[in-house]
């Protein structure tokens, strides 16, 4: 059946050439989730298209079609939101390919697109990177239900230990770090962290909480565990941007560009 959609609140993942006038489109829509459309003549400097289709830009597309890759009927831009400036950019670019890498086809998940939306809004507001990814990774994983508890020891199911740390194990749930291990042998966090961290997150307006506490990770604990929560579930050994932004950082000469 040939199903239509009109005006659906959309931001474009990844673009593709299809043939010298076309594009292949993975968007991320609000109802309908990750989609793939052919934008036809898109690259023709007539388009109306033309300058709408960009990555990172809140828009309303209309399709149709009843094959796996629909068409393109309309595009236009939301309005109130720019591109994330300088480094935010790649930034933006990083909570995509997350998506790309993870999400199936066609699986909406309304709640983690307005975290997404919410996501890029604050690194187009220049909000500190570390503390809007960190927090998007929590609330992605939890949306997909693979974030375990964070207010009990998977091992023993009892609360945690106000004086212990712990560390996330992506098949193991929150598990006590001996006191003999120092920081460089295991990532971990103290409870009062994940507990901070779990409060945030039943929260009904959760950024405003989140946010802070994610941006206390300056150790990079709990960057580093969330990474390889996502490498394990999306199969992949390194992400795309986090090389790009390594090249960047050679390049400038900086030790820190973006947090990814």
């Amino acid at each position: 059946m040939n199903k239509r959609v009109h005006e659906e609140p959309a931001f474009v993942l990844q673009r593709h050439d299809w043939s010298e006038s076309s594009l292949i489109l993975e968007v991320f829509s609000r109802h309908h989730g990750r989609v793939a459309l052919v934008a036809k003549g898109v690259k023709r400097p007539t388009s109306q298209f033309r300058s709408v289709l960009l990555a990172l830009l809140p828009l309303h597309l209309s399709w149709g079609g009843a094959t796996e890759v629909r068409t393109l009927k309309a595009a236009q831009w939301q309005g109130g939101q720019l591109l994330p400036p300088g480094e935010a950019l790649l930034a933006g670019y990083y909570l995509n390919e997350l998506l790309l890498k993870l999400l199936a086809r066609e699986d909406p998940h309304p709640t983690l697109y307005d975290h997404y939306a919410q996501a890029l809004a604050l690194l187009a507001a220049a909000a500190p990177q570390a503390g809007v990814l960190r927090a998007f990774e929590l609330l992605l994983l939890r949306e997909l239900g693979w974030l375990p508890a964070l207010e009990q020891d998977a091992a023993s199911l009892q609360p945690l230990r106000p004086e212990a740390r712990y560390q996330l194990q992506v098949q193991g749930g929150l598990r006590e770090v001996p006191d003999t291990a120092g920081d460089g042998e295991a990532a971990a966090c103290s409870a009062d962290y994940w507990l901070a961290l779990h409060a945030a997150l039943q929260q009904g307006s959760v950024w405003p909480s989140l946010l802070p506490l994610c941006q206390q990770d300056r150790s990079g604990a709990l960057r580093r565990q969330l990474r390889a929560a996502l490498h394990y579930h999306s199969g992949v050994r390194e992400f795309q941007t986090r090389r790009w932004a390594q090249q960047v950082q050679r390049f400038v000469g900086s030790r820190a560009v973006v947090p990814v």
